[in-house]
């Protein structure tokens, strides 16, 4: 059971985002209505994660992540953001923020998103210890169960923990670069060699049809690999993930660019990947993904002012 804050102005959302958490759970839900209220409840009692809306009153959502980001690091911050909030949802995404889910698909993506952020939380500090004086390493991942989302997770705590260990960046850029690593992850396996799409997904859950267990024991799905190769030093991480699937026309893409500040269009996945890393770029075929996550340093808070 994780004990889980609300943030948000309005009662309707603060009920109907309880509700959401709650179903299906044992977690454990407060509320605030504004960020400073909320810096009150976690002076008191921290919470395991924080869920905010960004338009608030006194202190709005972006202010909250960069206070906690600072104050509290070790609790991660999921945002909730209404239509037209794209820009300052990506400029809290800069500031610390873990992810965020879109108001209108709160019932669907949720509670999901909270449980994936919670999972990648949980990776094991300690570990940092025991490897403290390590300054680089170089490892590579044959992942023959290419398709299994359950290897996704034990990963992720194994790359947040070596990036720990050489202090690349605080808790919070370690629970980030665990995201960004997620998305990319399931673009590979499920978008790459299963070769299935959002609206296939979709139309295959409305019919109550697993169309990834269904792809996974197919020809020529289900000998689909994953490569992955990843160099962590003191100075950057470096991820490339390559998947065995037919690819896609890089052309097709949104400039990169322009997606990190809200003008293009893409998908969320590839949002929080071009958030959370430094560098994002794709093969000619579509096929492989690399991504770099460089040193950080950690901001400084200077009180409400955004």
């Amino acid at each position: 059971m994780a004990s889980i804050l609300v943030v948000d102005d309005s009662a309707v959302d603060r009920k109907v985002i309880g509700a959401l958490l709650q179903k299906g759970s044992a977690h454990s839900v407060q509320f605030a209505s504004d960020g400073a209220e909320a810096l009150g409840h976690v002076g008191h009692a921290l919470p395991d994660l924080i869920v905010t809306d960004l338009m608030m009153p006194k202190m709005d959502g972006l202010q909250l992540v960069r206070a906690i980001r600072v104050q509290h690091p070790g609790v991660p911050v999921i945002l909730t953001t209404a239509h037209g909030s794209e820009l300052l949802a990506v400029e809290a995404l800069k500031n610390g923020a873990a992810g965020y889910v879109p108001k209108a698909h709160l019932a669907e993506r949720l509670l999901e998103t909270v449980e994936e952020v919670l999972a990648l939380a949980k990776a094991d500090r300690d570990y940092e210890k025991m490897v403290s004086c390590l300054s680089r390493t170089d490892f590579t991942f044959f992942l023959e169960m290419a398709n299994d989302l359950a290897l996704i997770p034990p990963f992720i705590k194994l790359v947040e923990q070596t990036v720990a260990s050489v202090r690349l960046c605080d808790f919070n850029g370690q629970l980030r670069i665990g995201v960004a690593l997620r998305e990319a992850l399931k673009n590979a396996m499920i978008r790459g060699n299963l070769e299935i799409c959002r609206e296939a997904m979709e139309a295959a859950r409305a019919q109550g049809v697993d169309l990834i267990d269904e792809r996974r024991k197919s020809l020529p799905y289900r000998d689909r690999r994953v490569y992955v190769d990843v160099n962590v030093s003191t100075k950057e991480a470096r991820f490339v993930i390559r998947d065995e699937g037919s690819g896609f026309d890089v052309a097709t893409l949104p400039d990169l660019a322009e997606s990190t500040t809200g003008k293009g269009q893409t998908g969320r996945g590839l949002a929080l990947m071009l958030t959370f890393m430094d560098k994002v770029t794709f093969n000619d075929t579509g096929n492989e993904v690399t991504l770099i996550k460089r040193r950080e340093n950690i901001p400084k808070y200077k009180g409400s002012g955004v």
